[in-house]
């Protein structure tokens, strides 16, 4: 299954999430899209719930479904923590969500463009891979060729907080992974356990 690449407003709506992570597509239309988006919506049954929240996390880092299943699967085979958490921990420690974190990015999808088109270092060498997984300590930078670039200024200026486990130089445009984050620290509105839940029914 290829990663989505459409209107993510629209999946924002049907999933009941913010993507981009401002709020904006849920607070001026805050029902699913479609003809029959303002109706009652029909409550979902276990699996679904499971799937939507699965689909959820999915979709917010921008991963396609061999992607999704395969850091899942390396997830379950971390000795210590919850299956769950451990997951969100390694999506969190891909290069395009750090760069995302570190507010060099507005959005995820925004940060794999970065990524992708050869801007962001890891300690001093470029690295273009989206799914790379930085470790404690690595310095996240942007390329110096790019730090001229509008958007990347425009995405540190509009930076309101960033989580306590990244550190970032605005001087520099570099920052760093301190330590892995807390489970408090991971996103409120997503349970892992429904995602631990969904796959194991499917064996």
């Amino acid at each position: 299954m290829s990663r989505y690449t459409g209107p993510s407003w629209r999946v924002s709506r049907r999933l009941g999430i913010s993507l981009s992570g401002t709020g904006k597509e849920l607070s001026r239309r805050p029902y699913a899209p479609g003809d029959h988006g303002q109706g009652r919506r029909q409550k979902l049954s276990e699996y679904g719930t499971q799937l939507k929240e699965k689909q959820k996390v999915r979709y917010m880092y921008g991963l396609n479904e061999r992607q999704f299943r395969n850091l899942f699967d390396r997830a379950g085979k971390i000795n210590e923590g919850t299956h769950g958490n451990n997951f969100m921990i390694l999506l969190e420690r891909r290069l395009d969500n750090i760069v995302y974190r570190l507010g060099l990015a507005t959005t995820r999808r925004q940060a794999r463009q970065l990524v992708n088109h050869g801007h962001i270092t890891v300690d001093g060498k470029r690295v273009d891979i989206p799914s790379y997984e930085v470790k404690i300590g690595q310095v996240i930078a942007v390329r110096e060729k790019s730090r001229d670039m509008q958007v990347i200024k425009d995405a540190v200026d509009a930076v309101v907080g960033r989580p306590q486990y990244v550190s970032f130089n605005s001087k520099k445009l570099e920052g760093s992974l301190n330590r892995l984050p807390q489970s408090d620290e991971l996103n409120a509105d997503i349970d892992p356990s429904l995602i631990v839940e969904y796959y194991n029914r499917l064996g």
